[in-house]
Parts: C-alpha cells; sequence; structure tokens
C-alpha cells in the first residue's frame, strides 16, 4: 500500500483556504514519516480535474475544508474520475455540510438535534436565545449566538452574507462537546472549553482562546450514551472511515448540532488528539484514512 501514489489536495477555494494549508501540509509530511514514497501536494484549484489526469494517482488524500472540499463536490468529481478518495462519499458529504439537511435526516433517525428554524431575510427571532447559522458554512464561520431581538437581526444579516440558507438553532446551555470516529470506532471525548463562552471562529483559531480536554467530568452511563449518540449520527447520515461529531449535552440529552466530515487534521488538531489518546499516531492515523479509501 505505502508505495501507492498519494496526491494530497489541499489549499482550494473556499473561504477555509488557510486552515486547509495547514492540513494538507501536516497530512502530507505524515504520510511520508509513515513510509509512503509517492506523496504529491496539489493545491486545488480550477484546473484540478486536468492535474489529476496528468499525475494519474491511486489515492487522493482530502484535506480541502469548505465549500468544494467538504460538500461532496470533489467527492463526486473524484468518483466520476474513479480515483479513490480518503473520507466520506459524494452524498454524505453533502448532506452532512448542510446544516439544514443533516437535521431533516437527524430527525428521520430519531437523532437528537435542537429545535430549529429556517429563517428568510425578513425573519423575526422564533425564540430566544438563538444560534443564527449559514447553512453551508464550516469553521463556525458567519455562526453567532442572539439573545435579545437586536442580535437577531445583526447576526442574521452576518449569516446571509455566506449563504442563502440560514437557520436559528435553539440555545442549548451545557458542555460542548466533539466525538471523534475513525473506521466506524468512536474515539474518547473532548469537552471544548472557549474562555469567551461560545465557540466561534476566534475562539477555534487563536492560540490560547479554547481549552480542549479529556477530563469531561461525564459519568461512565453518559459517556457510553454521548459516544452511541455520536456514532448513531455519523450513520444515519452514511458517513465512512473517518469524522467528528459536535454535540451539546444539557445533562440530559445528547444534542447533536454538526458532523464535520473533514476535520483539521495538524498534529494538534481535535481528532488527531482523540487518536492520540487511545495510542494512534498521526502518521498511523493518516495511514488508516489511506486504508479505508483503498478498500
Amino acid at each position: 500500500m505505502k508505495s501507492k501514489k498519494v496526491a494530497v489536495l489541499y489549499g482550494g477555494l473556499s473561504a477555509e483556504r488557510e486552515v486547509s494549508l495547514r492540513s494538507g501540509t501536516a497530512a502530507a509530511k505524515a504520510l511520508t514519516e509513515a513510509g509512503f514514497t509517492d506523496v504529491t501536494l496539489i493545491d486545488a484549484g480550477h484546473d484540478l480535474p486536468a492535474r489529476l489526469l496528468e499525475l494519474k494517482p491511486d489515492v487522493c488524500f482530502n484535506s480541502l475544508h469548505g465549500t468544494f472540499g467538504e460538500d461532496g463536490r470533489i467527492q463526486g468529481m473524484l468518483e466520476l474520475m474513479d480515483i479513490p478518495c480518503t473520507g466520506s462519499g459524494s452524498q454524505s458529504s453533502t448532506i452532512a455540510f448542510d446544516k439544514l439537511l443533516s437535521k431533516v435526516i437527524f430527525a428521520l433517525n430519531n437523532v437528537p438535534t435542537p429545535e430549529y428554524v429556517q429563517l428568510t431575510r425578513e425573519s423575526r427571532a422564533p425564540f430566544l436565545p438563538c444560534v443564527i447559522k449559514p447553512c453551508r458554512q464550516g469553521s463556525t464561520i458567519g455562526i453567532t449566538v442572539a439573545k435579545t431581538e437586536e442580535e437577531f437581526v445583526k447576526g442574521k444579516k452576518e449569516a446571509f452574507e455566506y449563504d442563502e440558507r440560514v437557520i436559528a438553532e435553539r440555545f442549548i446551555n451545557g458542555k460542548e462537546l466533539t466525538i471523534g470516529i475513525l473506521s466506524s470506532k468512536v474515539l474518547p471525548i473532548i469537552w471544548i472549553r472557549p474562555k469567551s463562552g461560545f465557540y466561534d471562529y476566534q475562539s477555534k483559531y487563536t492560540k490560547g482562546a479554547t481549552a480542549y480536554v479529556f477530563e469531561t467530568e461525564l459519568t461512565e452511563d453518559e459517556d457510553k450514551l454521548i459516544k452511541s449518540t455520536a456514532l448513531q449520527a455519523f450513520e444515519s447520515l452514511g458517513c465512512a472511515s473517518y469524522g467528528r461529531v459536535d454535540i451539546m449535552y444539557d445533562g440530559k440529552t445528547p444534542w447533536v448540532l454538526e458532523i464535520n466530515t473533514l476535520p483539521g487534521l495538524t498534529e494538534t488538531s481535535l481528532l488527531p488528539q482523540a487518536a492520540a489518546k487511545t495510542g494512534i499516531s498521526f502518521p498511523e492515523l493518516v495511514t488508516a484514512m489511506i486504508s479505508d479509501a483503498l478498500r
């Protein structure tokens, strides 16, 4: 397997380009450390199909976060080109990237998810406090918490700058948890504790702004319930190989917020941290992703 020609897709055209560059660079380095002998980084622009036709890779390692790379479009293109790719397929990627579609599927599969309303530009707050979200963005881009009608109007305007589909989700007061999944196995839960009180883009990418801890203060039964719910959500959307499930836990119900089918992949990102907690090194993690893609 390690003699296979691997194309690491990174960079891209989305608002998450800088994150993608970091993930792809780290993944390529880890693949080389793992013993892969033919690894090529490709900054995925409009010429990507031509570059892949020229390179003829055996498999693509997808590090493209956000639109185009995470929303099913790259996956669909690679499926048409008959090139295996890491992560979920085109259909499940499309659904998981769309917060509105995800919630519809969650409801059909009895996966608990916070109450929500799809907004128009004229909508008033359906309930307060609420979380306003563009349906098709990642990395908490365009997401705000509104506690007043004034904050709602401001947050709604910002969200519509990123997408024409926007939802308001009932705010859940509780622990924000993220649960990594690798090859159908649930990894240790991480408790996300932003110092600002809300896990926004700045909290996510500013060093020291958020604490990520494995000491979740959950009971054994709570830990099992949350992990079971995370796997149920992951499977309900047809996701494959790896991903991360974000949950708010209010002490009774693990409310599924969303599934990230292409989480950050630097050594300090949350999925690699969770894998490391179980003894899986970063090179071993990316090797498992390639192995899943080639099955």
